[in-house]
This record gives structure tokens, sequence and C-alpha cells, in this order.
């Protein structure tokens, strides 16, 4: 295969061991994957809670950091795509599919079912709902993505090195970055974007399965979920194969057109100040218990434990599952940007939207749950979305098209992931070849339907949470590397704390100077 490295052929090996055990032995292939997937939870919760608060710290010390002024690339250097149109990109491959999934599912989960603080169908539990939904989808999730972007992208752009996750780690283990070591580096990362982006593919497929399941009485069967996927398929190759500035961008500012659209109705035609009035509240307990949250592991509550490995602790497995994936795409669109303008377009502004977005529908779907007029929370999870856009007026058409939306959001994120995928088998091409893509978009769909297979959308949460351990470990030491890396260019220019008070000293010197002459 042309331009393949032996990551692209090790990396496929690995893929179709675990595709053909999930076809031939899916009964195996659950069993092992549940109790694998109990065992880290049980084990390393507290140890994903730090990690992801590592994530974040690190986050807002660049935020705010002097170091924030330097270029993601060369001083010269522009960014290639406008700022709409990257954070467009940016949104729709790394939390598009989740949001329509979610977005009704999980508040109604929280307020009816299974509550974090045990309080379901209350007052108080109804802000709790919204509460721990901020924290799973806000600035936690961002900074996993923006962590490994913000790494990739420097030493890419600015250090001129391949765009692969072990040249990243060449100031810690040098010139063991081009060797065995990083190779195995490099397959780990694969195999963990082949299993994320699955995962998410499978999720969708579920849910457009769902809503014609919901809307026309299709079965939601294993049938139906593969022509779906198989259909889709063709799709986001057809998309993969025009390009990055074409495809991909283009269906970017597609899906988040649409999007607004369906926000917009629902926002306007649902309980509108209800969902300002609790997406300001909201935002202020999120605040206040931003800490408490980020460590909470319940130690001597069996119940409040086995609810943060049902939810948190799937979710920050599902974004570090997901990092590489992400990560490498936005830091392919993002050279030219600063390090302080990425962390607060990548950190702040996709939080910002997924709030409003869960206040909106999780409002929405609250208030339809509360007035007695649909049970959304006796309904599916790929289903809640489509309950709750029934108690709206033309229901089908909006049901319609949040279909429309969940295909597009698939598309990019396929497609975004054939692209990522390529990138990383073809020692870090900034444009992989068709044939790469084709191979990996395959892989892609194959990998989401034996995941199906073996053990529907459970099997598709633990084997991402398997993914994300080993590869939080390669999370952990790019951050290292690059605040090493960042440190000594911080010296050279002159950025540090101590340096600039040193320029501060003597400009105020000089000033002082000058007005003596003067």
């Amino acid at each position: 295969m042309k331009n393949a490295s032996k990551v692209f052929y090790v990396s496929i090996a690995i893929v179709t061991a675990l595709v053909l055990m999930g076809i031939m032995m899916p009964s195996t292939l659950e069993q092992i994957t549940s109790q694998t997937q109990g065992f880290i939870t049980d084990t390393f919760g507290w140890y994903y809670l730090v990690v992801v608060s590592l994530f974040v710290a690190v986050c807002l010390y660049l935020l705010v950091s002097p170091v924030g002024r330097i270029k993601l690339g060369k001083q010269e250097d522009q960014p290639e795509f406008s700022r709409p149109t990257w954070l467009a990109m940016l949104f729709s491959a790394g939390i598009g599919v989740g949001l329509i999934f979610y977005g009704t599912a999980e508040p109604i989960s929280h307020y009816m079912v299974s509550s974090p603080t045990g309080q379901e169908g209350t007052d108080q539990g109804i802000k709790d709902a919204m509460r721990f939904t901020f924290f799973h989808w806000g600035v936690h999730a961002w900074a996993v993505y923006g962590s490994i972007a913000l790494v990739l992208a420097y030493f890419t752009f600015r250090k001129g090195e391949l765009s692969l996750i072990s040249r990243t780690l060449r100031p810690l283990i040098g010139k063991h970055a081009d060797g065995p070591i990083g190779k195995a580096i490099d397959v780990i990362a694969v195999i963990s974007t082949v299993i994320g982006v699955a995962t998410t593919l499978g999720f969708g497929a579920s849910q457009i399965n769902g809503g014609l399941s919901y809307l026309f009485g299709i079965d939601s069967t294993m049938t139906s979920q593969t022509i779906i996927i198989l259909i889709l398929t063709v799709l986001f190759m057809i998309s993969a194969l025009t390009g990055l500035s074409k495809g991909i961008k283009i269906l970017s500012n597609v899906n988040m057109g649409l999007t607004a659209v369906l926000f917009l109705i629902v926002f306007i035609l649902g309980p509108t100040i209800f969902i300002l009035n609790l997406f300001t509240d909201t935002i202020g307990s999120y605040l206040q218990n931003f800490v408490n949250m980020s460590f909470r592991i319940a130690p001597l509550n069996e119940g409040g434990r086995e609810w943060i490995n049902g939810w948190t602790i799937f979710y920050w497995a599902w974004w570090i599952a997901w990092a590489p994936f992400v990560g490498v795409f936005i830091a392919r669109i993002s050279k030219g940007r600063t390090i302080r303008e990425f962390v607060v377009c990548v950190l702040l502004v996709p939080s910002l939207i997924s709030f409003l977005w869960f206040s909106t529908f999780g409002s929405a779907a609250i208030v339809e749950e509360t007035v007695g007029q649909i049970s959304i929370s006796s309904l599916a999870t790929e289903q809640s979305l489509f309950g709750m856009l029934e108690g709206f007026p033309i229901s089908m058409a909006l049901s319609l098209l949040a279909i429309l939306i969940i295909v597009t959001f698939f598309v990019t994120s396929a497609d975004s992931g054939t692209f990522v995928l390529g990138m990383m088998t073809t020692n870090g091409s900034q444009n992989p070849s068709a044939a790469i893509k084709v191979i990996w978009g395959v892989y892609l769909s194959i990998t989401a339907l034996a995941l199906l297979y073996s053990g529907g959308l459970l099997a598709l949460q633990n084997t991402m949470i398997i993914a994300a351990l080993p590869f939080s470990v390669v999370m952990v030491l790019m951050v290292i590397s690059f605040l090493k890396a960042l440190q000594k260019e911080a010296k050279e220019l002159g950025l540090g704390q101590f340096a600039l008070a040193q320029k501060r000293a003597v400009a105020a010197q000089n000033k002082k100077g000058v007005k003596e002459a003067g």
C-alpha cells in the first residue's frame, strides 16, 4: 500500500482480530469487555477523575499564561479557515453526534430514572440533572480534546515534527520516538481512535434506527442498523474522497446550520423563559460546584459510585478514546492560531454551546414529562429526542430534520475519522491517499457493526472505556512533554513570568528617565 507505514499494517491486523471476534464469538467478546470494563471502573475510576482534572488545569494555565502569545506555527502563518468555519468543523467532529443522542436523554434520565444525588422527580432533581449534564459535556470534555490538539499543533506546525502522537514525546524519550516505542504509541493511538469513532457511529446508527422505529414502526434490529450503516458508509466515503477543504468543510457548515434551525425552533416554541432561567441557574451551580464534581468518587456510597461509573467515568473514557481522532483533526485545522485563541475557542465556546443545547432540549423534555403529556423517561435512550419532539407543532417535520442532522453528523464524524486515521498511518501525511481513507472508512463501519452485534450499546460503552485507559497514559506524557518544550521556548523568547517582570521594570525605568529628562 503506497505511503502506508508499519503502524498501518499492525493496526489493521489488531482491528481485524477484534472484528472477527465480534462476528464469530459475540457473546465471548461481550463477556470479556464487560468484565474488563467493570475492573477498570472500579479500580481506576479515581485515576480518570484526576487525569481529566489535570488536563483542565493545564488549559486554564495556558489561558492566562504569557506563553498564550505563542503561535501554533511560524510567526507569518495565517489560519487556513475563517473562525466560524473553524469552530463549525471542530464542533462537528468533536461532539455533534453525542449532543443529538444525549441532548434529551441525559437530563431526563438524571431527573426521573437515576439521579446523581438521589432526588428523582423533585425540583432539586431538575437542578441536579442539569448541573451534572453541564459537568459531563462542558469544560472537562473540551479540555481533553484541547490538550492533545494543542500539543499536536504545537509540535507539528511550530517545531516541524510529523503529525504523529509519538513525535510529540521527543522531549521526553528522544530518539525512541522514531523507533519501536514510538511505533507502539502510534498503534495505541490508532486503536483508540478506531474504537472511539466506531462507538460513536454505532450510537448514531442506533438513534437513526430508533427515530425510524418511533415514527414509522420500523423495527430496531441488527439488520436495519446494518443497512443504515452501509448506506451512510457510502455517503461518508464520497465526502472523504473530496478532501478536507470541500467535503468536511461543506458538511460541517451544513450540519451546524441545520442544528441551529432545530435548536431555535425548540427554543422558541418550547418553554423559553424556563429554559433561560434554568440555564442561568445551572451556570451558577456548575461553577460553584466545579471542583467538588471534578473529584466526586463516592467512596462510601455504593449506589453513588455505581452512578459515577455509569455516567462520569464513561464520559471521561469517551472523551479520552476520542481524543486522538479529535485532537489530530483539530490540530490539522488550527495552524496559525495563538495558544490563547486556541484555548478560548476550543475550551469555552463549544462548552457554552453545549450548555445552551442541553438547557433547551433538557428543559423541553422535563416540562413535557412533568405535565404528563409524554413519558419520555420510559422511552429507549435513542428514542427520547423523538418523544420530546412529538409534543411540538409540526413534530413529524422536526423529527425528520433531527434524523437528517444525525445523518450529517454521522457522515462528518466518519469522514473526519478516515482523514485522521489516514494521517496517523502514513507517517503524519497532511493529505493521506484516497486508498488509505477508503480502507479505514470500511474498517470503521465494520467495527461499529461488530460491536453492535456483540452486545449493542452496552458493548460500545464497555469497549470504549477499555480503549481509553492505555491512551490516557500517553496523553499525560504528551502534556508533560509539551510543557517541557514550551518552558524552554518561553525562556528563549523572554516570555517567562520573571522575564516579563524584568521587561516591565526596564520599561518603567525608561519612562521615568524620559520624564526626568523632560
